[in-house]
């Protein structure tokens, strides 16, 4: 058995780098392995998507379908998550749990533009949830296990009420 201070990798395991345009005899010399003139010879060329001239295949393709610039980023969150951190003390399941208390837990890292609750997973704690979205799942097993949710008003409701 070899001591601590005769460790060392396999033989072959890491590899030397070629040194390229450093002499004939290394086998990377003179053109350091770009050929013989021409364009791509030279540094500095960037023809990623170029095809001779040709109208290249991503100007050819149809442009499709759009991105809505106004529709919200939830934060998911399931339900199971939230049982776990009511288990590890995480979570005071007897105080009313909202956005805020999720992100200070560390079940999220941010709210984002608010938080969804996820029916995936199993509740057993009677929690009271004060979150922006939760889908029909999570609101039945919510409330089959004696608790409530109050969804709150999202950022773009909030806005469309104040105009």
């Amino acid at each position: 058995m070899s001591s601590l201070n005769e460790i060392k990798d396999n033989s072959g395991a890491r590899k030397k780098r070629m040194r390229v345009g450093r002499g004939i005899g290394s086998g990377k010399g003179k053109t350091a392995g770009r050929g013989v003139k021409g364009q791509t010879s030279r540094t500095g060329v960037a023809i990623k998507g170029f095809e001779g001239g040709q109208m290249p295949i991503h100007r050819r393709l149809p442009k499709r379908g759009f991105t809505n610039i106004f529709a919200l980023d939830w934060n998911e969150v399931s339900l199971g998550r939230i049982q776990t951190a009511i288990d590890a003390g995480k979570l005071d399941g007897t105080a009313t749990i909202t956005q805020a208390s999720l992100v200070e837990a560390g079940v999220l890292r941010r709210a984002k533009d608010g938080v969804r609750v996820l029916g995936s997973g199993e509740l057993t704690a009677k929690v009271t949830l004060e979150v922006a979205h939760a889908t029909k799942s999570a609101v039945e097993a919510i409330e089959k296990a004696g608790g409530q949710v109050t969804l709150l008003a999202s950022k773009a409701e909030a806005g469309e009420t104040a105009a």
